[in-house]
């Protein structure tokens, strides 16, 4: 899980912090989006970034927010067919 998110935290550390343990939290993922929308950001960084989605598409970092919504969803169908 993240630390104490210290004042310069790097996108390039979320990202490998991510690919650490194979997993993507709402809150790490939320950070990056701010962070690529509000901040000047090395050619580094966004390397670092554009690996993790390679990651999470292929299944070897997995993300809070699809487990939730897969959730959500299978909630719904069962709600749905139980009617």
């Amino acid at each position: 899980m993240l630390k104490a998110i210290s004042f310069m935290v790097l996108i390039r550390d979320l990202a490998q912090e991510a690919m650490t343990i194979g997993y993507l939290t709402i809150e790490a993922e939320n950070l990056l989006r701010r962070m690529l929308t509000t901040t000047t950001y090395e050619l580094e960084d966004l390397n670092a970034f554009m690996t993790l989605q390679l990651a999470t598409m292929s299944g070897m970092v997995k993300q809070e927010s699809r487990e939730l919504r897969e959730c959500q969803y299978f909630a719904d169908v069962v709600s749905k067919t139980s009617n």
